[in-house]
């Protein structure tokens, strides 16, 4: 099983949301932004690579909060609390169809979400300070 990172980054009550683009797996789902560990890398350094690489943002890793298995895929999921260091977001359109920046209620209704990203917010997300 692979090791990727979960970047739940977080801006005045708000999440930063994206949307997969029409050339990735499991394409229109919506999630944090996320990715896998390249050899050598820490999970912080994911984080942040990831955040720069599929959002084009400047993030700062706070600390680990959760860890799951992924759903239909071989990943064991590193969650990760993050805060933006700019407010300019660049998405890779690519990779991303749509980013944005949600409560955690608006979340509950997005129409295609994981279910791990689910529990992810209705269970973990409102016990962090």
């Amino acid at each position: 099983m692979q090791d990727a990172v979960v970047a739940v980054i977080r801006r005045d009550g708000r999440v930063l949301m994206v949307q997969r683009g029409p050339r990735a797996a499991f394409a229109g789902y919506w999630q944090p932004l996320s990715g896998r560990l390249e050899p050598g890398e820490s999970q912080a350094e994911a984080v942040v690579r990831e955040a720069r690489e599929e959002g084009g943002l400047d993030v700062r890793p706070l600390r680990k909060i959760w860890e799951c298995p992924a759903d239909g895929a071989d990943f064991w999921l590193h969650w990760w609390l993050a805060e933006p260091l700019a407010a300019e977001l660049q998405p890779d359109r690519d990779e991303i169809a749509d980013a944005r920046w949600l409560t955690p209620g608006e979340i509950r209704e997005l129409p295609l979400t994981f279910a791990g990203d689910r529990e992810f917010f209705a269970s973990v997300f409102p016990t962090l300070d």
